[in-house]
């Protein structure tokens, strides 16, 4: 009864009501597709935040003073490939960031001061270092002019590569007169080793080993930039020319330079 009573009190008043409803019935759509469009930002606005949520991290470029797992793999792979790193320790010091300069410099990439996404491609499918010599003996070291790499050659296999910087063609003088820094191409072989620092008249060498008379070595500098700034000379890192001696016949191992 009191259900009957309280429905026959609203009757009044929702007849009154009518007139009201019907006056804003015009925009009761526009309300009603504003509630679903703020549903639809609020649906869309929890979808992004739960993936950003479960979306990895952005990987930065493997480059010097990072260290982990990335960066042992990478030298991993670059000692596979006769390229020296380093140790095998994860960190990406100098000695790494030349190998890296190597590598690129071989797959024809422009040098980077980080592994670039066209170099990680690379890695998974390089190209061997070019041959300036087919024919130049078992063992033999190769001097690419053009792509500032040493490759040496052991039994016919690819021993080890390295980036170098030679002769960079300008105007210097000495008190023996003055010249153009140029690295001479031809046939050569290995002269004498001088181990240690050794004072030249156009400064010093580490551990030096001489292809023309005791003047042009391949030798350790502190200073192997990409571009080429030596006199003439052929300059390696010195991690590796703490060892090149010990891997080449002196005097004899035949020096092609193109």
């Amino acid at each position: 009864m009191r259900r009957l009573w309280m429905s026959l009190l609203l009757v009044p008043i929702v007849a009154m009501a009518v007139p009201t409803a019907a006056s804003a019935s015009p925009s009761a759509p526009a309300a009603a597709a504003a509630r679903t469009a703020a549903a639809a930002r609020t649906a869309a606005a929890a979808r992004t935040a739960a993936a950003a949520r479960t979306a990895p991290a952005t990987v930065r470029a493997l480059q010097p003073g990072m260290s982990g797992a990335a960066v042992k793999a990478l030298q991993r792979r670059l000692a596979a490939l006769k390229y020296y790193p380093g140790a095998i320790d994860g960190q990406f010091g100098a000695n790494t960031l030349e190998a890296v300069w190597a590598f690129e410099e071989v797959q024809g990439l422009p040098a980077h001061d980080y592994v670039t996404s066209a170099m990680k491609r690379a890695l998974a499918h390089p190209r061997a270092p070019k041959m300036l010599v087919p024919r130049g003996g078992a063992n033999r070291i190769e001097i690419n002019l053009s792509r500032e790499v040493l490759v040496l050659y052991h039994n016919k296999r690819v021993e080890l590569i390295s980036h170098v910087s030679t002769g960079g063609h300008y105007y210097f003088c000495s008190t023996g007169g003055c010249a153009y820094a140029v690295t001479p191409t031809g046939n050569y072989r290995t002269v004498v080793f001088l181990p240690g620092w050794v004072t030249v008249p156009l400064g010093e060498m580490y551990n030096p080993v001489f292809f023309i008379g005791t003047a042009f070595a391949i030798h350790g500098d502190t200073d192997v930039p990409l571009a080429p700034v030596s006199h003439g000379c052929v300059r390696i890192p010195m991690d590796i020319a703490a060892f090149f001696h010990k891997l080449v016949t002196i005097p004899g191992e035949p020096v092609y330079i193109r």
